[in-house]
């Protein structure tokens, strides 16, 4: 079991950026690749981009290829999401999770996070 917990969000121009982190605790992490999701409102949790346990292969939406990277340490049991020319419609909770597959699909991941609110100001 991991447990995860994101941190960094907040109120950001369009253009600027901002770097969200994903503390993991338990053994496991090191292990297990990681995901970010996000949920705007009104609207379903949708994929952003993913990376394999040992940072090998990565995955990413077309809607933040060239803007996002989700680089990870295992060393410190941490993920991130770096978020570089945000757009308002970027605005969202963003969602970290843990399983053991690489995958844009939600189903494949059974540790979340809380969520940490991101909003791009136009």
């Amino acid at each position: 079991q991991v447990q995860l917990v994101e941190s960094g969000g907040g109120l950001v121009q369009a253009g600027g950026s901002l770097r969200l982190s994903c503390a993991a605790s338990g053994r496991t992490f090191s292990s297990s690749a990681m995901g970010w999701f996000r949920q705007a409102p009104g609207k379903e949790r949708e994929f952003v981009a993913a990376i394999s346990w040992a940072g090998l292969i990565t995955f990413y939406k077309d809607f933040v290829k060239g803007r996002f990277t989700i680089p990870r340490d295992n060393a410190q049991n941490t993920g991130f999401l770096q978020m570089n020319s945000l757009k308002s419609e970027d605005t969202a909770d963003y969602y970290c999770a843990a399983g053991r597959m690489t995958s844009h699909n939600s189903r494949d991941y059974a540790n979340w996070g809380q969520g940490t609110q991101v909003t791009v100001s136009s």
